[in-house]
């Protein structure tokens, strides 16, 4: 088993998708991109501009996802990524992907997150009592949910691993590419 799921939808940041994609083969694996439909998607970039006290968003690449939330056999998969940028925020109430969230919580499969991301576990039910990290705006998100907010580069918590921003890659996305191995090497 080396299919990894990557979340995104219209408005998912380029970096918090790209990074992890490539990664992902880098290790050996298979990224499987997962969208509400089976169809090219806008990415966006995301940054917070000196002197702005919020995000400036530009148009980046895009993205063709390879399965539609509806297709997915979640049994098939090895481990999830929710990307950030906006894309969450209109996804997150697909009841597909609620489904294959909870799938992957239930099983204790390896899980990432990263920025606006948490929003999909967090609309799923599985974020109470979880330690997280998210950009700081989405603490609120976190909260409300039940999951504990830490700002920390990278938070592992039990089969999840987190980051806040695209600055964080390089600290969480290692542990969770060793939870991969780890989980791959007991097939």
């Amino acid at each position: 088993m080396n299919k990894v799921l990557i979340i995104v939808g219209d408005a998912t940041e380029t970096v918090d998708t790209l990074y992890p994609y490539y990664r992902l083969i880098e290790g050996g694996y298979e990224p499987v991109v997962a969208a509400p439909e089976k169809r090219l998607y806008q990415m966006v970039l995301h940054e917070v501009k000196p002197g702005w006290t919020i995000t400036k968003e530009w148009e980046g690449y895009t993205i063709q996802a390879d399965i539609a939330f509806k297709d997915i056999k979640e049994e098939e998969y090895l481990g999830i990524f929710f990307s950030g940028g906006r894309a969450p925020e209109y996804i997150r109430d697909d009841e597909d992907l609620i489904r294959i969230t909870q799938h992957f919580f239930e099983m204790n499969k390896p899980i990432a997150s990263v920025c606006h991301g948490v929003e999909i576990p967090a609309r799923a039910g599985c974020v109470k009592g979880r330690r997280m990290a998210t950009v700081p705006k989405c603490q609120f998100d976190l909260e409300v949910c039940g999951g504990i907010f830490v700002n920390e580069a990278c938070v592992i918590d039990g089969n999840m691993v987190s980051g806040r921003t695209y600055h964080d890659h390089g600290q969480y996305i290692g542990p969770w590419m060793k939870m991969l191995d780890e989980a791959r090497n007991q097939y």
